[in-house]
C-alpha cells in the first residue's frame, strides 16, 4: 500500500512540476499587465505550495516504508521493497522527463515562430492583436499538453458508440413498429417508443467486448385497463420496489359510440370469451398484478415473430439469449459485427423520468410481480444534459470509462462510481472537467469515494437530492424524500465495511498502475 501511495505522490508531484514549467514558460519575454502578473504570482505560489507538500509526503512515506519493512521483514525485504519503489519512481520520472523534452521542443518552436512573425512590418494595433491571440493560444495549448499526454498514454478502447447506438436504436424502433401492427386489436400493453439507457447510450462503455445496448420500452395500459403503482417493502436492498396493479375500467359509453369493444365489467363472461380477446389480467398478470417474467416471455415471442418482417433480417442473424426479467438477444450484421441488446420494459411514474422496470435487482430472490424503481432514463437524460453544458474537450466520460476498466474483479459496482461522478459533476464547475484536469478529477473521485466509505454513506443522486438539474423531471415527492443510502449494507455489516476499505486500497493501486503504465 505504501508503494502505491508513494507512486501516486510521484505522479502528483511531477504533474505539478510540468504545470509549473508550462505556466512560467508561457509568458517569458511577454509584456504583462498588472492583473495578469498578480494572477500568475498566485498560481506560482499555489504550485510551489503543492510541490512542497508532495515532497514532504514522499519523504514521510519513504521513512514509514523503511521502518515498516525493517520491523516486519528485516533488511533484505526492506531493500527489495525500496528497489521496487525506486523502480516505480524511475518509470514515472522517465515518462515525465520525456514529456518535458517534447514540451520544451514545442515551446522553442513556438518561440521561433513568434519571433519570426514579429519581424514582419505591420501596424502597431495589428501587432498587439496578433500577440494577444498568440498568448491566449499558447496558454490554452500548453496547459492542455499534460492532458493530451494521458489521453495518448492510456490505452483506451476503440469504439464508435454513437454509430452503434444509432444502429441499435433504429433496429428496436423497427421492432416497435411491427409490434404495434401485430397487437393493434389485442388487449396487451401498448408499447411506447424505446429509450436508450445504460453506459453505452451514456457514452462511457469500458470495453468493446462488454457492451450491452440496453433500451427501456415504456408500457401503457390497453383499452379498458388502468395501471396503478403500489409501493412495496424495500426488503434486502435499499432500492424502492413496486407492484403494478392492473384494474379493469368500464367502456360501456365507448362501446355505444364506436362499437369497437365489449366492456369487460358489464358483459357476460361467456360473451366475452366468444367475441373478444382475453383481458390483460388473463394473459400477463399473476392475480391482479402485472408479471415481469410473463411479460419477458411475451417480448421474447414478439421478437421471434417480428424478426422475419424486418428489413435487417435479410442480411443479419438473430440469436435469442436467456433472460428471466428482460428480452435479450444478439444480432450479427452482414460484416460479422455483433451487438448484444437487452430490451427492458417499465411503467412510467406520472409524467416523470422515473419508471418502475423489469431490471434485475441485487436481491437473492425477486418475486415476478416486483418492479424495482428505475432511474436509468433520468440518468441518461442527465448525461445528455451535461453533454450540452461541459466544454468540448470534457473528460468526465473518460473518467468513468477508466474506472469501469480498473473495477473489474473488485467489489465496487460501476453504478457506485457513476453515482460519485454525477455528484461531482453537480458540484465541481464544469470548466474543471477539461482534458488537462483528468488526473485531478480522477483523484477527486477517489477522495469522494473514500469519504463515503469512512462515513458508510453514499447518497443516491436523485432521491432526496435538491440540486438535481431542472431539466430532469422527477416525481413531486423526490426532492423532499429521505435520501437513499447506497452504502446502508456497510452500516449493518462491519465485515463488509472492512472488505470495502481493502478493496478501496486495491482500486488505488490499480489507478496508480493505469496512470503509470497506461493499462
Amino acid at each position: 500500500r505504501a508503494v502505491s501511495a508513494q507512486a501516486m505522490a510521484v505522479i502528483q508531484f511531477f504533474t505539478l512540476l510540468v504545470q509549473s514549467i508550462l505556466w512560467n514558460a508561457q509568458m517569458v519575454g511577454d509584456e504583462l499587465d498588472e492583473a495578469t502578473r498578480e494572477r500568475m504570482q498566485q498560481r506560482e505560489e499555489y504550485l510551489s505550495w503543492e510541490m512542497t507538500r508532495l515532497l514532504q509526503e514522499l519523504e514521510q512515506g519513504t521513512q514509514e516504508l523503511a521502518q515498516r519493512t525493517q520491523e516486519q521483514s528485516g533488511f533484505a525485504w526492506g531493500a527489495l521493497l525500496f528497489a521496487a519503489l525506486r523502480q516505480w519512481q524511475f518509470w514515472a520520472v522517465a515518462g515525465v522527463l520525456l514529456l518535458l523534452f517534447a514540451l520544451c521542443c514545442r515551446l522553442r518552436k513556438r518561440s521561433q515562430e513568434v519571433d519570426s512573425s514579429s519581424d514582419e512590418e505591420s501596424s502597431s494595433s495589428d501587432r498587439e492583436q496578433v500577440e494577444e491571440e498568440a498568448e491566449e493560444e499558447d496558454n490554452s495549448d500548453s496547459e492542455d499538453d499534460l492532458g493530451r499526454f494521458f489521453e495518448e498514454h492510456i490505452q483506451w478502447p476503440v469504439q464508435n458508440l454513437a454509430r452503434d447506438c444509432q444502429v441499435v436504436k433504429d433496429l428496436i424502433d423497427n421492432f416497435i413498429l411491427v409490434f404495434r401492427q401485430l397487437l393493434s386489436n389485442s388487449f396487451f400493453p401498448v408499447l411506447d417508443s424505446s429509450i436508450g439507457v445504460g453506459s453505452a447510450f451514456e457514452g462511457w462503455s469500458p470495453r468493446e467486448e462488454d457492451i450491452i445496448y440496453r433500451l427501456l420500452v415504456p408500457l401503457k395500459p390497453p383499452h379498458g385497463h388502468a395501471f396503478h403503482l403500489e409501493l412495496g417493502n424495500r426488503g434486502e436492498t435499499p432500492a424502492r420496489n413496486f407492484r403494478v396493479r392492473v384494474e379493469l375500467e368500464c367502456t360501456c359509453m365507448r362501446e355505444q359510440l364506436a362499437q369497437e369493444m365489449l366492456c369487460f365489467l358489464h358483459h357476460p363472461e361467456e360473451e366475452l370469451r366468444r367475441d373478444q380477446d382475453p383481458s390483460l389480467l388473463h394473459t400477463l398478470c399473476t392475480g391482479s398484478y402485472l408479471d415481469v417474467q410473463k411479460t419477458a416471455r411475451w417480448f421474447y415471442q414478439l421478437v421471434q415473430a417480428a424478426w422475419v418482417l424486418l428489413p435487417q433480417s435479410s442480411t443479419w442473424r438473430l440469436t435469442m439469449l436467456p433472460s428471466r426479467r428482460s428480452c435479450k438477444f444478439r444480432v450479427t450484421e452482414g460484416n460479422n459485427k455483433t451487438h448484444i441488446i437487452e430490451m427492458m420494459f417499465g411503467v412510467q411514474q406520472g409524467n416523470s423520468d422515473i419508471f418502475v422496470s423489469s431490471q434485475n435487482t441485487e436481491a437473492i430472490f425477486t418475486p415476478s410481480t416486483t418492479w424495482p424503481e428505475s432511474y436509468a432514463v433520468a440518468e441518461a437524460k442527465f448525461f445528455r444534459h451535461m453533454a450540452g453544458q461541459v466544454p468540448h474537450d470534457s473528460f468526465h466520460l473518460r473518467c468513468l470509462q477508466a474506472y469501469a476498466r480498473i473495477l473489474v474483479g473488485i467489489g465496487f459496482s460501476t453504478y457506485t462510481l457513476k453515482t460519485v461522478v454525477m455528484h461531482l459533476l453537480n458540484t465541481i464547475p464544469l470548466s474543471g472537467w477539461r482534458r488537462r484536469h483528468f488526473v485531478l478529477r480522477m483523484e477527486d473521485i477517489m477522495r469522494y469515494l473514500r469519504r463515503c466509505l469512512e462515513e458508510k454513506r453514499l447518497d443516491h443522486f436523485f432521491l432526496g437530492n435538491e440540486r438535481v438539474p431542472e431539466e430532469i423531471n422527477l416525481p413531486p415527492d423526490f426532492q423532499t424524500a429521505e435520501p437513499l443510502n447506497l452504502f446502508q449494507h456497510l452500516v449493518q455489516d462491519p465485515d463488509a465495511h472492512a472488505e470495502a476499505m481493502r478493496e478501496y486500497m486495491d482500486l488505488q493501486e490499480r489507478l496508480t498502475r493505469l496512470l503509470i503504465s497506461g493499462r
